[in-house]
């Protein structure tokens, strides 16, 4: 560890896993303040469906960093490092823990090992690379982009459209290519020392959770909050317009699906999202293993805690502040 550099908690798993209860539990139990460290819930349109954490638990222990951002706004990784980093020295000048909470494994990374410096993009390379994909689909896309940058291509799933889409405007509008951008260095690790709790349930209680999710947030009113999101008439390809559940249920309020087969396609959707999300924390640090430890939570959220396992925790939580 370096200790001159303040610490910071990261809390990270699937959608669905629990990570808001036990960012919150924590918070209240050590002093936190909790940043949101997910790409969809700083969006204000979307509380319901991205289960941004209710009024009552924002009261509760400080919230930042939650429906910050109009739908009509995207939210670049870099723009939300840059806030993040603010609101974590806000934090730290009040006396408390930072405790970022997501399942948004770039958001992560670019705390913990920084962002390659890509300049801006021009928004006519932006605007081709948004017709092409409407016009021919991501897996042509994709194609164009690995006969111009094979090397980032190569990185990237055909069916990843968003993604696939960034790659080709940074390449279109820089003449590099992303993979060749990432590869020259950038701003490096943010100067805190991090630790970090990662909640990985069994799948089939991460199933059952995206489930009752769901119901949950049609009982709750979600679809007319889609249906006031599709009355701003925005660009499909915003983030906040491919957030999981949004496309379903904008086909369905647009007559071109029942309601029983958007929900199975928003369930269906949100859980292979889930094992992608498994798959990318697998393979990435998110803490520097030379300096602190990750502890990993087969549990889905502080409701399946034991009394050791939350020992563990709050025990890790104070060993590493």
């Amino acid at each position: 560890m370096i200790p001159d550099q303040p610490p910071a908690l990261l809390v990270a798993g699937p959608t669905a896993s629990g990570k808001s209860a036990l960012a919150l539990a924590i918070a209240e139990r050590v002093g936190g303040t909790v940043i949101n460290a997910d790409s969809m819930q700083v969006y204000r349109d979307l509380r319901i469906i991205t289960a941004r954490p209710i009024p009552e638990d924002e009261t509760r222990v400080p919230h930042r960093l939650y429906g910050v951002r109009a739908a009509s706004e995207a939210a670049s990784v870099a723009w939300w490092r840059s806030e993040a980093l603010s609101a974590m020295a806000a934090a730290h000048a009040e006396g408390r823990l930072p405790i970022l909470c997501g399942g948004t494994g770039l958001y992560f990374a670019a705390l913990t090992q920084g962002l390659s410096d890509i300049p801006p993009v021009p928004m006519p390379a932006r605007e081709e690379a948004r017709r092409l994909l409407a016009q021919e689909g991501p897996a042509a896309l994709h194609a164009r982009l690995a006969a111009a940058d094979p090397d980032t291509a190569a990185r990237l799933r055909p069916s990843d459209s968003q993604r696939v889409a960034r790659a080709f405007e940074v390449w279109r509008g820089t003449g590099r290519g992303l993979a060749s951008w990432q590869a020259g260095g950038g701003t490096g690790p943010a100067p805190w020392r991090f630790a970090a709790i990662l909640i990985d349930p069994p799948r089939d209680a991460l199933r059952a959770a995206i489930a009752e999710r769901w119901a949950a947030m049609l009982a709750a009113g979600v679809v007319e909050e889609v249906r006031a999101l599709a009355a701003h008439g925005l660009d499909p390809a915003l983030p906040a317009m491919r957030a999981h559940g949004v496309p379903e249920l904008v086909a369905m309020l647009a007559g071109r699906m029942a309601p029983d087969d958007a929900s199975r396609r928003a369930i269906l959707n949100t859980g292979q999202y889930t094992k992608r999300q498994a798959t990318w924390f697998r393979h990435h640090a998110l803490a520097d293993p030379s300096r602190t430890h990750t502890i990993h939570a087969r549990i889905a959220g502080p409701a399946q805690l034991s009394e050791r396992i939350w020992a563990d925790i709050i025990s890790f939580v104070d060993r590493v502040r």
